[in-house]
């Protein structure tokens, strides 16, 4: 996956097995399905701060 969520490989093994750790969104984007990080806002932030940022629906945080 890129940084938007798009899957750019060429194997298709790869591609079905994406579901186990992330859920197809609008687009062929690809979000996680968890991740578990402190609650503190600091660390949020620079979650949605960083290069992978744009993979988190902001209603998740």
């Amino acid at each position: 996956l890129d940084n938007n969520g798009v899957y750019n490989g060429t194997s298709d093994l790869q591609l079905e097995r994406l579901s186990v750790y992330f859920n197809e969104a609008s687009g062929n984007k690809y979000v996680p399905r968890a991740v578990l990080v402190d609650l503190e806002p600091g660390t949020m932030d620079a979650v949605r701060a960083g290069p992978f940022g744009q993979l988190f629906r902001p209603d998740n945080f």
